[in-house]
């Protein structure tokens, strides 16, 4: 399968088009991803003690835009595709891509909140789960397992591994709970462009894809189910949610792979990167 795979080293000046090359970024790249994700990650921080009953998703999303840009970025949605919104608000059902509104959130709902701050030309993705109040057992072990998901496929993302590691740990791990791994949507490459080459599948075959090279940036952000795998878009033409409405949980790392293993840019500096966010 590698031999279709292309790799194009790229320096700081060049125009970097998206044409299915995977990109291979120097130390330029690593500090320019570390600083975005690092702004992604403490806006993800900053929003824990407001994810409670009552608040409106539409509020959260103004914090989202305000942090963003005193943190000298723009929000990557904003404007995306026709996207008016400064991230992504997806409550219990909703798999990914929900729209930030008037709606508030209730006692017990899970919340996946997904921000992209564009610093510097640079892009910082990631998501986390949020618990809103009291949240049922069920809901809280879909998150745990959807994280440790996160987890084991980054502990595939080392050089000499291939992409397909990444989705088998993962769907292994999802699917021994029984729940159901998301096809539709994939981790992608990013870096000076928003969505690149490699798609990034959350269930695949070991020892299939191309392989993992130093300076590859990417996201991992497996969506999983309680129930089965399907999802459909919802008219507004972006809100995916699980056709048999069960819950779904995602949790999102940007990250790169170095020498050795790999560099996640998008850790929480607070030790915030899974629920129970209080202290």
């Amino acid at each position: 399968m590698d031999g279709m795979t292309e790799y194009l080293t790229v320096e700081d000046h060049d125009v970097l088009l998206r044409d299915g090359t995977i990109k291979l970024h120097g130390p330029a790249g690593f500090d320019g991803m570390r600083k975005a994700g690092r702004l992604a990650a403490e806006i993800l921080d900053a929003l824990a003690p407001l994810v409670v009953p009552g608040v409106r998703t539409d509020y959260l999303d103004d914090v989202v835009r305000k942090m963003t840009l005193d943190g000298g970025a723009v929000p990557a949605t904003l404007g995306y595709r026709g996207y008016t919104h400064s991230c992504c608000i997806s409550i219990n059902h909703v798999v990914c891509h929900g729209i930030p509104s008037d709606k508030t959130l209730k006692d017990g709902d899970i919340v996946n909140i997904d921000v992209t701050p564009l610093l510097d030309g640079w892009h910082g993705d990631t998501s986390r789960m949020y618990l809103v109040g009291d949240v049922p057992l069920k809901a809280k072990r879909l998150v745990d397992v959807t994280y440790e998901c996160l987890m084991i496929g980054i502990e595939q993302a080392k050089p000499g591994a291939r992409l397909g590691d990444i989705g088998a740990a993962i769907q292994a791990h999802a699917e021994k709970q029984r729940y159901g791994v998301v096809r539709e949507f994939c981790g992608h490459g990013l870096g000076r462009l928003f969505h690149d080459a490699p798609e990034v599948v959350h269930a695949a075959r070991a020892g299939t894809g191309p392989e993992l090279k130093p300076g590859m940036f990417f996201t991992i952000e497996p969506m999983i189910n309680l129930g089965k795998p399907g999802v459909k878009i919802l008219d507004d033409g972006w809100t995916a949610v699980t056709r048999d409405r069960s819950l779904s949980a995602q949790f999102e790392h940007s990250i790169g792979i170095t020498e050795d293993g790999c560099e996640i840019f998008t850790a929480s500096p607070k030790g915030l990167d899974k629920p129970p966010y209080a202290a």
